[in-house]
């Protein structure tokens, strides 16, 4: 018997596919909470840094329902990313 290890983004990524093929109506559904590579998507960044960073200034809310996993909120990112917005002149 082989055992195979992946890391937790790797893991929600292929649940997250398995998910899609299995039931394609749900893809356009969104997610309340998010993984770490959904969240630095949504952010447009590259660093878990950055992430943490504006996890632990409270910045964005996250839920971390093991010491492992950590998920994001979808809307407060959104709500994040709107607090920044520059209007035009």
């Amino acid at each position: 018997m082989n055992i195979i290890n992946f890391n937790e983004e790797a893991f929600c990524e292929i649940i997250e596919k398995l998910l899609n093929k299995v039931n394609p109506s749900s893809h356009n559904i969104k997610s309340k909470w998010i993984s770490s590579s959904e969240a630095m998507e949504l952010l447009s960044i590259k660093s878990k840094t950055t992430l943490q960073s504006l996890r632990d200034k409270g910045k964005i809310r996250f839920s971390q329902p093991n010491r492992k996993i950590i998920l994001y909120d979808r809307e407060s990112i959104e709500a994040f990313i709107e607090q920044h917005v520059r209007n035009i002149f």
